[in-house]
This record gives C-alpha cells, structure tokens and sequence, in this order.
C-alpha cells in the first residue's frame, strides 16, 4: 500500500539550539524519542523495550533539521522518510517542531501516526520543560 505525507506543527517553549540537540543527537532523542538511541555514521539504531530499528540519515542542518529514512524503506528503495524541522517566526520568535511522516494512505494508519508523534511530543515538552 502507498504511504501519504502528513505534517505537523508543535509549539515548544525553547531555544532553537537547545531544541536541535534533542532532535539530532542520539543522547538527545533517547530521552524522548526512543529508549535508547546509538549511531554508528550515518545509520541511527532506535531501541524501544527491546525492539530495534534501524534509519539512515539522510541530510542534518545544524541548529535546523534532521531527516532520516528507515532502513526498511531504504531497502525497499521508497522515498519515505520522517523530517524533524525547527521553524522560528521572524516576528513573534515562536519556536515550533516541524514533523513531516508518511503513514500508509489510510484514515486510521495516518491517525495513529499522527497520535504516535502528538505523545512523543508530549514527552519532548516535559524533557525540556515546556510542558
């Protein structure tokens, strides 16, 4: 089945540097993205109780981006991929997390995607204490 992209939009009460390092480190991103997080090159294991999946970087931006795509999806030679982009508003100076995902093209597949993100957001915002 084809995959369709979404996006989402997560205010977060911190600074760009600060967010950056939670979302492109693997100290970062274990403590809210996955139990655990080790990277070897361009290639990010992600552990939850247990299971293991592995990504590939495909492009970082310091202070802005990082974009992986699953080792599955490389494999497979599909274009999917999960971007985590920092937006700062010229005026305000807001900060939001920017996700962008692809879920199977399906109402509950992207819902569950979406719901997925929503709490691990949840738990970013608790980390860096914007909750």
């Amino acid at each position: 089945m084809d995959k369709v992209k979404y996006e989402m939009e997560f205010p977060i009460q911190a600074s760009p540097a600060l967010l950056y390092q939670y979302i492109s480190t693997p100290s970062g991103l274990s403590e809210w993205f996955a139990d655990n997080v080790n990277s070897r090159g361009e290639v990010y294991t992600f552990i939850w109780e247990g299971s293991e999946e592995k990504a590939k970087l495909l492009s970082k931006k310091s202070g802005e981006r990082i974009k992986l795509r699953w080792m599955e999806d490389v494999e497979n030679e599909d274009a999917y991929f999960f971007e985590m982009r920092i937006q700062v508003d010229e005026i305000t100076k807001d900060v939001s997390l920017m996700i962008t995902d692809f879920a199977e093209d399906d109402e509950d597949e992207i819902n569950e995607g979406k719901m997925l993100w929503e709490n691990m957001i949840s738990d970013l915002k608790h980390v860096l204490g914007s909750a």
